[in-house]
């Protein structure tokens, strides 16, 4: 056992201080070494003023070694470059296995990603806008026919409004209906703004609410907080996008998907 040949004793003493070195955590001293390599291995992603002072160097595994470098590059603060070098066993030879960008714990970061039916409040929306249908909209139920004829003929009595010293008389609602019927909440609408709007029109939206008398044929008032005509009267051939059964088409994206490929060109060909 004393006289073990030269080669053993070099072979058994090497994987001693590797194993020595998976237990205590320590980074292989070739690889740690190697600042020069990992510095000119982040060149495919980072321009030499971009990669500032070396960091350090931390241990991965079995012969796995990853070099941080200060980032330089502007709107990266915190950020550091780091290049994982490895070896093959008995190799005295560094190769760089990955490089990347990583951020650290001060850095700059984006906003986390809300998504569009989130983000959008009613006063983003414009009158042309066309809002997407929500099947199960808790604002809106299930529309039922009224057949109570005791509650009907209430109502006929409160329409013709008694209790009251005064109505509106004919010429009073016509003046009122010809004004509300030529503002913005009436049908006339620029051509260019009527091709983008939907067909369906006020009188099939579910957040109308009908008034009273004899222009409940003509005129609601719209209660969609998502609209511009939200607590206005608007005719029953009035339309906008924020229409309750109004959907928006679904387009394919033009960007087509690019296939994953393999990088190649910095592999290194072993020979075991």
């Amino acid at each position: 056992m004393i006289s073990m040949p030269s080669g053993g004793g070099e072979l058994r003493k090497t994987s001693m201080n590797e194993t020595n070195r998976r237990k205590t955590g320590k980074a292989d001293t070739l690889l740690a070494n190697a600042v020069e390599i990992a510095r000119e291995g982040l060149a495919p992603i980072a321009k030499s003023e971009e990669i500032g002072e070396h960091l350090g160097a931390k241990s991965e595994g079995e012969r796995l070694v990853t070099h941080s470098f200060e980032c330089l590059k502007p709107g990266y603060r915190g950020w550091h470059w780091v290049a994982v070098l490895a070896r093959v066993p008995r190799g005295r030879k560094a190769t760089v296995c990955e490089i990347d960008l990583l951020p650290g714990g001060d850095a700059l970061l984006a906003r986390p990603w809300v998504p569009w039916a989130e983000r959008l409040r009613p006063q983003d929306i414009k009158r042309e806008d066309v809002l997407p249908y929500v099947p199960d909209d808790e604002r809106l139920d299930q529309s039922y026919a009224d057949t109570n004829s005791e509650e009907l003929d209430r109502r006929t009595l409160e329409e013709l409004g008694l209790g009251r010293p005064r109505v509106l008389s004919a010429q009073g609602r016509a003046q009122a209906a010809k004004r509300w019927y030529h503002s913005e909440q009436g049908p006339a609408r620029r051509g260019d703004i009527r091709k983008k709007l939907p067909e369906n029109t006020c009188s099939t939206c579910g957040f109308l609410l009908k008034v009273a008398g004899s222009m409940r044929t003509m005129f609601g008032v719209c209660s969609n907080e998502w609209s511009v005509d939200d607590g206005h009267v608007v005719s029953m051939d009035h339309t906008c996008g924020s229409h309750s059964e109004t959907d928006v088409k679904m387009d394919t994206s033009p960007w087509q998907p690019t296939p994953a490929r393999l990088n190649e060109l910095d592999v290194e060909q072993v020979d075991i």
